[in-house]
């Protein structure tokens, strides 16, 4: 906004106001005078009209003429011909309306109340309200006075036009229009020159700084032209170009280095990024000096592993190996950081990733689960196309756990690694090694089937417990469970017939149990998970375990 037009808003207000303001105190003050004046003109008149009838009523009386019809209608005639005598113009209307009927009984002038005016005029009437009123007469807006004369059941009425009564108070409006709307231009015109006076300086200081701009050259200067605050600014921004141009060498120097430094810096970014978490070379380059303070957190962490690769890899010419790894890696990365999830290393054919850090989301939990099903998914992809190619198929394992880890930049300021470390990393690790024992390609620990469980129903996930076991160096079972987004019908009807078993498993009701796993097996024939435990709870069912039997599997997966 320009400093005339700031200018123009502040001042022309405090002009404009006050004169308003007094404009419009004038203008109230002699409409209320002049509307006064006409109402008590009106009432003036009719005043002097109710003493003139009262007067011929006295006079029938006094004669003894009040029963004479003769007499009564020779005073009304002279009520008219004095009411005719004080009218004072065309537009002005002495009038009688009859209580009785409604009817005009006297009018100085031609007046016919049109259909409905007369009913709403009597109702105003009945009212006998003092004052002034208004009505529709003869289709006219006017205003009037009235009294009740009883000798002769009138209510008489002196009225004129509405336009004319507020005539002057009218005139007076458009007067005092004219007068704001005069004053405020000239006012504004001014102002106008008024602050042209004043902004000239600096829009001489404006010009030659946007000379200054296009040209860079700092050599420009302004005029003094007055010994006050502008004078002062002039003489301040002819300082100011002295010492920038001075100094101008010197920011060319610097922002060369800096244009250097950022380019270094994109560079450093460029090549880190294959190796390090972008989220994590922001934080370094916003605060360095944190990159070695590790995080307690709780993560979602993933392993997968190619199996049997060492009997793929020599069955493949190296080149062949390396393309088909290439291709693998590409798709499975691809999905873990669509589901914004971290890799954390390569270990030979295997992949590390985890969820909740750098930046922690209320959903990592699911999207780590949903990251291994599409994973398996996009290996089913990548083998139709290996057949197409005549080459060996993949086949992986996928294990997940949820727990609390230390993550940070791990290692020494000559080599470090952005990553994961604590005994849920390891159970994750362990829970692959148990996809081959329980021939399945994805398991979930007990503590993300919780954590899952919150969200499961959203995405429509289905799951199956298939054991509780106490992994290597570990004596305390976990329960272990797989999941899927989509069941076969025969998994429809074999899944919850599988989880029922595993209720009655750990019931010790291994009888029962093993019910539920046959009829599991009839369902699905070949399902080594039922089959396992139907054997399992037909021998408990014959040899029952101790007493303090927990259900856990110690297992020797590495």
């Amino acid at each position: 906004m320009k400093i005339r037009l700031k200018m123009f808003l502040v001042v022309l207000p405090l002009i404009i106001v006050p004169l308003f303001l007094g404009q419009t105190a004038s203008y109230f003050h002699a409409v209320n005078g002049v509307t006064r004046l006409a109402r008590q003109l009106l009432g003036f008149k009719l005043s002097e009209l109710e003493k003139y009838a009262d007067n011929q009523w006295a006079l029938l009386i006094d004669n003894n003429f009040a029963g004479s019809p003769d007499m009564i209608e020779a005073a009304k005639k002279a009520i008219e011909l004095y009411s005719r005598s004080i009218v004072l113009s065309d537009s002005e209307i002495i009038l009688a309306v009859s209580k009785t009927d409604n009817s005009i009984g006297m009018s100085t002038s031609s007046l016919h109340l049109l259909q409905g005016e007369e009913n709403r005029l009597m109702d105003i009437l009945l009212e006998e309200n003092k004052g002034l009123h208004s009505a529709v007469m003869g289709g006219e807006k006017r205003i009037f006075q009235s009294f009740y004369f009883i000798p002769f059941d009138w209510y008489i009425l002196i009225s004129e036009k509405e336009d004319v009564f507020y005539k002057d108070a009218d005139s007076i409006t458009v007067q005092t229009i004219i007068i704001i709307c005069a004053s405020s231009l000239i006012a504004a015109f001014l102002l106008l020159l008024a602050a042209n006076s004043l902004t000239s300086p600096m829009r001489k200081i404006v010009l030659a700084m946007e000379k200054i701009i296009k040209t860079a050259d700092l050599s420009s200067r302004v005029d003094v032209e007055y010994k006050d605050e502008t004078g002062l600014l002039a003489q301040s921004f002819n300082k100011m170009t002295e010492e920038l141009d001075s100094a101008y060498s010197q920011i060319k120097h610097y922002a060369f280095d800096a244009v250097i430094a950022g380019k270094k810096e994109e560079r450093i970014r460029q090549i880190f990024q294959k190796y390090v978490p972008n989220d994590v070379i922001e934080r370094f380059f916003a605060s360095p000096e944190k990159m070695l303070v590790g995080d307690n957190r709780c993560l979602s962490i993933l392993f997968s592993d190619i199996r049997s690769f060492t009997t793929i890899s020599e069955g493949m010419a190296p080149d062949d190996l390396v393309n088909s790894l290439n291709r693998y890696f590409t798709g499975q990365v691809d999905i873990i950081y669509n589901r914004n999830g971290i890799v954390d290393k390569y270990i030979g054919d295997a992949i590390m990733a985890f969820w909740g850090a750098p930046e922690k989301h209320d959903d990592d939990a699911l999207q780590s689960v949903l990251s291994g099903l599409e994973m398996i998914d996009a290996v089913n992809k990548f083998n139709d196309n290996q057949r197409k190619l005549g080459k060996c198929e993949f086949h992986i394992g996928i294990g997940l756990n949820y727990g609390e880890v230390t993550v940070g930049n791990i290692g020494s300021e000559r080599k470090m690694d952005y990553t994961v470390i604590g005994d849920a990393v390891n159970l994750a690790s362990r829970m692959e090694g148990l996809t081959k024992t329980y021939h399945s390609e994805i398991l979930i620990s007990e503590s993300l089937f919780e954590e899952l469980r919150k969200r499961a129903a959203e995405y429509g996930l289905h799951y199956r417990l298939l054991d509780t076991v106490a992994v290597k160096g570990k004596t305390k079972g976990v329960r272990i469970f797989t999941v899927k987004k989509t069941l076969t019908p025969d998994e429809q009807r074999a899944w919850p017939l599988h989880n029922q078993g595993m209720k009655l498993y750990y019931r010790r009701s291994f009888t029962e149990a093993a019910v539920k796993f046959k009829e599991a097996l009839s369902i699905l024939p070949g399902d080594f998970n039922a089959r396992s435990l139907y054997s399992r709870c037909a021998e408990y069912a014959s040899n029952p375990p101790p007493e303090n039997w927990n259900g856990v599997e110690v297992m020797k997966t590495k």
